[in-house]
């Protein structure tokens, strides 16, 4: 049974594309047709594009607006509203994080999708050129055969036969027939220039492919590294890295809305001639290759007879009318005539060898071989090629959402970076309780109490010398309690000096409260330093 014919049904995602407006660059509809050398038509693809330039302009003028409104937004004093900001910021960047992330595996997906669609197209393409450079082949192979090889044996054949008219007679007619299958021969059409152009098709095709399949390669993984170090700046509360990445995110939100464009034009594009593609092939061939034989490749109806049939059958005919001749020579001219031997055969062997080029010939005539390449190429990319552009303009949607998610969240963040080192540097440097200013008490610490202290600690006079000096009982600032803090801290032989012995008695006590309570932190002092320096 022969094999069921291929057929090619547009799927439902280039009809849709098809059915988009085509508009030219002055608001006029224009036919959706697929005419790449019509500048009208040329033009609706470019509004495709503007369409997406215009959708950039609104993204950059709403990111602009949004950092308008945080640097101009009034300071929050709440220490909630605070973390509440803080908290929102954190989660947005982690939800835009996500979102970039999904995106890009939505473009590995569709950059995946759009290059196994075109490497199929290429390599129906490159089936195609072989098959017709086979025909090529075979067709001027068995003519130089006939015109070249063949007369040369038939001249020599006449001086042998040249006193037998009947031998001549035969000769003649296999002289005839060779000159009937070349001109059978020379109806078959010429694909070398069909080739060439092929050839040519295919290598730019693979050629751009290659550079757009490493480019998008080379746009997902910055994708990923903006996404992750604006995180991590955003974590680390590092300005400079976040205002690098956002830069970055501004000009990676630029390449979004441009690979939206161009990915965008060229779904539509392709669309436009997977919906009739045969109704612009047999345009492009027009000229090259007659009607008949291309509707006879393009839909190898099992209805409609080949173009080459009659060709195949005279040279059949005439072929077969050849050897007839050739083997009567052999059985009777021969005997009479050896020295015939050689050249005939020759000319069988030559015969025979036509008759393999012939079934060959045959085979790659017939319809089902390039349509199925044909079939095969309008699949790869009109299925996973455009499903592919598809995936990739859906890929720039959601990054260009999630990097302007994450512009949007760089101004708050700064604002909140910057309004807790200010609430920072406002704490009182005399608050006991405040981490910095210890710091800068230890380490400004003024030398004229150290040295008195050193020489009352060091000195080798009486026991009297070695006792602690006198303590009053006073409100000193917070600032003398921190002197005094640095000059005893880390001495255990003040370690258990009560707070009020210190001159810093907490303010919410009571009269009654403090005298007791200065009372016996005296006599606990001079307990403890009794026994510590014995007279």
């Amino acid at each position: 049974m022969p094999a069921a014919r291929l057929e090619y049904v547009a799927p439902w995602w280039v009809v849709w594309l098809h059915s988009v407006p085509h508009l030219d660059l002055r608001l006029q509809p224009v036919d959706s047709t697929f005419r790449p050398r019509d500048e009208s038509y040329r033009e609706s693809l470019l509004f495709l594009g503007l369409v997406a330039a215009v959708g950039l302009g609104l993204n950059l003028v709403f990111l602009v607006v949004r950092v308008i409104c945080v640097c101009c937004c009034g300071r929050r004093q709440v220490v909630q509203t605070k973390r509440r900001d803080s908290c929102c910021v954190t989660w947005t960047a982690v939800v835009a994080g996500l979102v970039c992330c999904a995106a890009v595996g939505v473009g590995f997906y569709g950059n995946s999708e759009t290059s196994d669609g075109v490497y199929q197209l290429i390599y129906s393409l490159d089936n195609a050129n072989h098959t017709f450079s086979g025909i090529d082949e075979l067709v001027l192979g068995t003519t130089e055969k006939m015109q070249v090889d063949l007369e040369q044996h038939l001249a020599r054949l006449g001086e042998v036969f040249a006193a037998r008219g009947d031998y001549i007679q035969s000769l003649k007619l296999v002289q005839q027939m060779a000159g009937s299958i070349m001109a059978q021969l020379s109806v078959v059409p010429k694909w070398r220039e069909v080739s060439a152009e092929l050839t040519e098709l295919a290598k730019q095709t693979s050629y751009v492919e290659y550079f757009r399949w490493f480019s998008y390669l080379l746009f997902f993984i910055m994708d990923l590294v903006i996404c992750f170090l604006t995180c991590l700046g955003l974590a680390k509360r590092s300005r400079c890295l976040l205002v690098s990445m956002l830069c970055c995110g501004v000009l990676t939100l630029l390449l979004c809305w441009a690979s939206l464009a161009v990915d965008t034009a060229a779904a539509v594009g392709t669309s436009d001639f997977c919906t009739a593609p045969d109704t612009f092939i047999l345009n492009v061939t027009e000229g090259h290759v007659s009607t008949e034989v291309a509707r006879y490749y393009l839909y190898c109806s099992q209805s409609s007879s080949s173009p080459f049939q009659q060709v195949l059958t005279t040279f059949q005919r005439s072929l077969t009318s050849m050897q007839t001749q050739v083997a009567g020579l052999l059985q009777f001219a021969l005997p009479h005539f050896p020295t015939a031997e050689k050249d005939l055969l020759e000319i069988q062997l030559l015969l025979n060898s036509s008759e393999s080029s012939l079934h060959q010939l045959t085979a790659m005539l017939d319809c089902r071989g390039l349509h199925k390449d044909y079939v095969d190429g309008l699949s790869g990319i009109c299925y996973d090629g455009v499903e592919g552009l598809l995936y990739l303009s859906l890929f720039s949607l959601l990054a260009a959402l999630a990097f302007s998610t994450l512009v949007c969240t760089g101004p708050r963040a700064w604002k909140i970076f910057t309004t807790r080192d200010r609430d920072y540097d406002d704490i009182d440097e005399d608050d006991p309780f405040n981490p910095q200013a210890r710091r800068i008490a230890t380490h400004n610490t003024p030398r004229g109490p150290l040295h008195s202290f050193c020489s009352y600690s060091s000195g080798l006079g009486s026991q009297i010398s070695l006792q602690p000096p006198t303590q009053t009982i006073s409100n000193a600032p917070v600032s003398e309690y921190m002197n005094q803090a640095a000059l005893f801290g880390g001495n255990p032989r003040y370690e258990n000096v009560p707070l009020i012995g210190r001159g810093s008695p907490p303010p919410t006590y009571s009269p009654s409260m403090r005298a007791t309570y200065l009372s016996v932190a005296e006599e606990q002092h001079l307990r403890h330093y009794g026994n510590e320096f014995p007279a």
